[in-house]
């Protein structure tokens, strides 16, 4: 029987204690205790002590909350969703049967409204019934289609091509956002994904010849991939690497490889490729070097700057091109 003079827990009034929590002193039942580095916190105590607790950050100044690859699992799902929305408006041309031996698709209703094109009336997409197929023209960067920029990056030509970045996303990405943390990450991917666009812009009717071939699209190309923010985590992934003094040679021999394809199998943008794979790397040394001291600014700078550089060329492209 509970006498009157017997503590309770406070969250408990039914249940006798003698445990207090050492912070607030308030009485306990051992049901409500946590366990804290000098004896026992009630929950509302604990609750605070965690929220005043300085949170775990990487090398790079990232939060611990990357381990979990939130990013790029969201970043692999929007770009499943756009090709399985290219596929519903654009049907089977979408997944197969285009170049590369039928491996990639071709241009869908979506790829009209999204992939990048420089110049004006780029290129035309026939659709429609039988009766009467409708051409859609692209107007193009030129002409104010600004946001190509950043929609072409989440575009495919085909599941082949899909599933090509998406791995190579999924694999670096995995070590990567861990290191970098979410916002980081995902701020090294969509500047480096505008760097590859920005180059294919500024590269577009550009004739120079390599191999016998065309180096850059003409302004009638369309362009379309998540291949420059890959090819800008390569980089970053290189850079990273050797700030932390680990072995590079496995990330070297994928650069070397898929720079080979770039430069010799027709149907891939150059541009594109070298944009972002330059542009990851800057941005990455900037995050990997930043002094600890004034890191948060060094990388906001970084990111900034590179945003702001890139959006400058733009401009000047389009200024030129008028």
């Amino acid at each position: 029987m509970t006498q009157a003079t017997d503590p309770v827990c406070y969250r408990h009034s039914n249940r006798v204690t003698y445990l207090r929590c050492s912070r607030c002193d308030r009485p306990i039942c051992p049901a409500c205790t946590n366990d804290a580095a000098v004896g026992q916190h009630c929950p509302e105590c604990a609750g605070g002590g965690r929220s005043g607790q300085r949170q775990g950050r990487t090398a790079f100044g990232g939060t611990l909350a990357g381990q979990h690859g939130h990013v790029t699992m969201t970043l692999i799902g929007i770009n499943v969703a756009v090709a399985v929305l290219a596929a519903i408006v654009g049907g089977m041309e979408a997944i197969g049967g285009g170049a590369w031996g039928g491996l990639l698709g071709g241009n869908t209703p979506l790829h009209y409204w999204g992939a990048l094109v420089a110049g004006e009336h780029g290129f035309t997409i026939p659709y429609g019934d039988e009766q009467g197929r409708l051409v859609a023209t692209a107007d193009g960067v030129v002409n104010g289609e600004y946001y190509r920029l950043l929609t072409s990056m989440f575009l495919h030509y085909g599941i082949f091509h899909l599933l090509l970045n998406m791995w190579a996303l999924w694999v670096v990405g995995g070590v990567l956002e861990p290191l970098l943390g979410r916002v980081r990450f995902l701020a090294l991917y969509l500047v480096s994904g505008l760097g590859g666009s920005v180059a294919v812009y500024l590269t577009a009717g550009s004739d120079v010849e390599l191999f016998g071939r065309s180096m850059f699209g003409s302004l009638a190309t369309p362009t379309a991939g998540a291949s420059g923010a890959v090819f800008g985590l390569f980089g970053a992934f290189y850079v990273v690497m050797r700030r932390l003094g680990r072995d590079t040679s496995a990330i070297t021999t994928i650069l070397v490889i898929n720079l080979i394809f770039t430069f010799t199998v027709s149907g891939i943008s150059v541009a594109g490729h070298l944009g972002g794979l330059v542009t990851g790397a800057l941005v990455a040394f900037g995050l990997a070097y930043a002094p600890r001291q004034r890191r948060t600014a060094v990388q906001l700078l970084t990111v900034g700057g590179a945003a702001v550089i890139l959006a400058v060329l733009t401009v000047l492209r389009t200024v030129a091109a008028s």
